[in-house]
């Protein structure tokens, strides 16, 4: 897999993965993805995306969380 559109720079966004060096964090794509927009929508509100970008987020998003376990208490 992979994820040549995340970008990681301290000095933008503090350091926040972002798309292609954009001032997009990969979780503000997620936020817009989990209220309900769609992608069409997305890229329509910031058309210098791309699909492939947005798809990328949530690889992005799937591998980061699935590399850390997190105890669950009952």
């Amino acid at each position: 897999m992979s994820l040549d559109r995340i970008t990681i720079d301290p000095e933008v966004m503090s350091g926040q993965p972002c798309i292609r060096g954009l001032r997009i964090p990969v979780p503000l794509i997620l936020r817009l993805l989990a209220s309900g927009k769609t992608i069409l929508q997305i890229l329509d509100d910031y058309p210098e995306l791309e699909e492939d970008d947005i798809r990328q987020a949530l690889s992005f998003a799937s591998w980061a969380t699935s590399e850390k376990t997190i105890p669950v208490t009952a």
